[in-house]
């Protein structure tokens, strides 16, 4: 599944244009690489979005099948790991 579509699947970020947008500004990382939009992910990698804030990483445990998934399934589908 595209990164893109997997950010905005699994309720890491509102809509997939904002994920878009994100990859586009080269804030997002697969695996420690600037990653494009059409850059796949699998089971096992690590996604890591550069905030303002400070960065957040995440690991996909699952790939969706379906556009969304419920918000109560959210930790099935990505492990949010601490910095």
């Amino acid at each position: 599944m595209r990164v893109d579509k997997w950010l905005s699947a699994v309720n890491v970020v509102k809509r997939r244009t904002i994920a878009t947008d994100m990859l586009k500004s080269g804030v997002v990382y697969v695996n420690g690489m600037k990653a494009k939009a059409s850059k796949n992910v699998a089971v096992g990698d690590k996604v890591t979005i550069e905030y303002l804030k400070g960065p957040k990483s995440y690991e996909v445990l699952q790939i969706p099948t379906t556009k969304t998934i419920p918000k109560s399934q959210k930790e099935e589908y990505v492990k949010e790991l601490s910095n």
